[in-house]
C-alpha cells in the first residue's frame, strides 16, 4: 500500500462530513462518502475531482496523498 489516501483525515481536521463536502465540490454525497472511507488512493482520481478537494479543503494535493514505501520482504516494523 504504498500511497495512502488521506481524504478521512482531512475532513476531522476540519471537522466536516461528507454531506458539507458534497455541498462545497457540487460532488454526490455518495461519491464523498465512497472517497472518505478508503485508505488507499482511488484506482482512478480525475484531476477536476482532486482540485475540486483541494478547493473545499483549502490544501495541496500532497495533503491527500502520503507515499509509504512498502517494507523489502523479510522485514517486518517493530512495534
Amino acid at each position: 500500500m504504498p500511497i495512502k489516501w488521506r481524504l478521512a483525515v482531512l475532513m476531522a481536521d476540519r471537522e466536516i462530513d461528507y454531506k458539507e463536502l458534497a455541498e462545497m465540490t457540487g460532488m454526490h454525497p455518495v461519491t464523498i462518502s465512497k472517497h472518505k472511507n478508503i485508505r488507499v488512493m482511488p484506482e482512478r482520481l480525475e484531476r477536476e475531482t482532486l482540485e475540486k478537494y483541494c478547493k473545499a479543503l483549502n490544501c495541496q494535493p500532497g495533503d491527500l496523498l502520503t507515499y509509504v514505501p512498502d517494507e523489502p520482504k523479510g522485514q517486518t516494523s517493530a512495534s
